[in-house]
């Protein structure tokens, strides 16, 4: 960080040779009430819209006027086989293989399912294993699923929580858990990147541990998918589920993603939930045959699914193609560590960022903790023309996403907040 200077000049210079900066026109980017483009750092809870998403959207509503049913087949993209339009693309993003990756459901609804298969309690190995500050629909989740398996919801579920004094978990406070725990565990379900501290954690070091001692391991990738590099086939997770409404800009309430290690690709024996798109598709439309699964992440897939959703999710996803992953991280760790460079030159007394201070443990997204402030100066932040996100009790959360943020962006945020702070 050394070589970061604190002027708007140096702001522009990093921007005029930022080889992705065209993107930023390549989205929707909010403005005021006097035509003024605001600052948008909340990618991290919805993503911006591509400008090329209402023309995918249009083809289908196009076929539909047209063609009626018959676009199933004769759509420009078939209906039928649409999601297999994304699977090889939201593979790259997240590191899998494509027989490892389906694009269906929502988050927590995929949550549930891949709980059906890989949260199979008895009565000696039944709890289950999250962060002390998981998502909250994640918590929600797995307490309903103890209930469910006929548990005990606070006895059943064992929270792996950060030190006195600290935000971030430490791992070795995971393996004392498992140590003493790890035979009454039955799944470890950790947030791949954390919602609240954006601390981006090592998921093959913690799918080795819970399977050391024989816990099915799995992930929520919701901050993560589109952010950082998850390398889920490597990491050897179970399973994990993800959104696309944030870092991957489909729109709100999109799809989400699930992806499943290969190795339970063939498990037709598998305990799971099916319905008529997880039987084979050659004779999914015979109506009469017997229960045909079809093998990989495919096989967990329900209904058939809603067109003008995968729509903008292929509009998204055509980007992360062009650009490559890679790229996106490469400019997200350099404009991260120049937010940082800027927030620290206001000061300790003033600032603290709960993220990791390494680029490897997070993403973009920085948690910033001002000194004596309440909620009063994120309302003044936003009238100032930055749109950020507020979590209880004294967290403001930026996320500054490469595709559309600009260096110069970081740099009128900051200044913004300093303006403030010396009222």
């Amino acid at each position: 960080m050394s070589n970061y200077k604190s002027d708007l000049k140096f702001a522009l210079e990093l921007d005029q040779n930022d080889a992705l900066k065209s993107y930023r026109n390549q989205f929707h980017i909010p403005k005021d009430k006097r035509g003024n483009e605001l600052i948008y750092m909340t990618g991290n809870s919805l993503g911006l819209q591509p400008k090329q998403t209402k023309s995918y959207v249009n083809q289908e509503l196009d076929d539909w006027a047209n063609l009626g049913v018959e676009g199933h087949t004769d759509a420009k993209n078939p209906w039928l086989t649409y999601h297999e339009f994304l699977t090889e693309s939201m593979a790259k993003v997240v590191g899998a293989k494509p027989i490892e990756v389906v694009v269906m459901n929502t988050l927590t609804a995929n949550l549930h399912f891949m709980m059906v298969s890989f949260y199979q309690p008895t009565k000696k190995r039944y709890k289950i294993l999250i962060e002390s500050d998981a998502f909250p629909s994640d918590k929600y989740a797995v307490e309903s699923q103890l209930r469910h398996h006929g548990f005990d919801d606070q006895e059943g579920l064992i929270l792996w929580k950060p030190r006195k004094g600290k935000e971030l978990l430490n791992y070795q406070d995971l393996e004392t858990i498992l140590e003493e725990q790890g035979e009454e565990i039955a799944l470890i379900l950790i947030g791949g990147v954390n919602y609240y501290t954006g601390q981006f954690f090592d998921l093959k070091r913690i799918t080795i541990l819970g399977h050391k001692y024989g816990c099915k391991v799995g992930f929520d990738c919701a901050h993560g998918a589109g952010n950082v590099a998850l390398n889920l086939h490597d990491c050897g997770a179970d399973f994990a589920v993800w959104c696309t409404y944030k870092y991957l800009n489909s729109g709100p309430g999109s799809l989400g993603g699930c992806f499943v290690h290969e190795r339970h690709a063939f498990k037709k024996d598998l305990n799971r939930f099916t319905g008529w798109w997880s039987h084979n598709k050659q004779t999914r439309f015979n109506m009469r045959g017997e229960f045909d699964q079809l093998s990989g992440a495919e096989g967990w897939q329900l209904s058939n699914p809603p067109i003008l959703s995968m729509a903008a999710i292929k509009a998204s996803l055509d980007m992360f193609h062009q650009v490559g992953t890679e790229k996106l991280i490469e400019k997200s760790k350099k404009l991260t560590d120049y937010f940082e460079f800027l927030l620290n030159e206001l000061g300790e007394d003033t600032i603290r960022i709960i993220t990791p201070k390494n680029s490897e443990e997070r993403g973009c997204q920085l948690s910033i903790q001002v000194k004596n402030a309440d909620k009063s100066l994120h309302h003044k932040l936003t009238e100032s023309g930055v749109i950020s996100d507020w979590r209880e009790p004294d967290v403001i959360r930026c996320a500054p996403v490469p595709f559309y943020n600009s260096f110069e962006d970081v740099y009128r945020l900051v200044e913004k907040l300093k303006l403030i702070l010396n009222e």
